[in-house]
């Protein structure tokens, strides 16, 4: 009997060993997903292309939306590996002088962040 009770608290022991083991190995995806967002031009010539530049987690749907004096323009893309993602915008004959925002949302297994970043368009 007594063995069976010094099996037992072993047992217990090496449980209580590996718990901490189990909850410290989380995956990396289990890590907080992140958005950072700026411009390859913060003052970009009308009818030139400009990126919007985005470091996140790898793999993360990315959408952007551009909001223009009279419009909003979406536009969508996915992190490659390194969790970096850049997506065009094409400046047309935005308003000169008008600051354009560019909400930027980031998201991945249920989760999503949301940063910010603009840019005025001058002639």
């Amino acid at each position: 009997m007594l063995t069976l009770i010094r099996l037992r608290l072993a047992a217990l022991a090496a449980a209580a060993l590996l718990v901490p083991l189990l909850v410290t190995a989380a995956p990396a995806d289990a890590a907080a997903l992140t958005c950072r967002a700026s411009m390859s031009d913060s003052t970009p010539k009308q009818y030139t292309n400009v990126y919007v530049r985005v470091r996140t987690n790898a793999y993360a749907k990315v959408r952007t939306v551009a909001h223009y004096k009279t419009t909003n323009n979406v536009k969508r893309g996915t992190a490659n590996s390194a969790g970096r993602a850049s997506i065009k915008y094409y400046i047309s004959g935005a308003s000169a002088g008008y600051r354009v925002r560019v909400n930027v949302t980031v998201t991945k297994n249920g989760r999503s962040r949301t940063c910010y970043t603009s840019f005025v368009p001058h002639r």
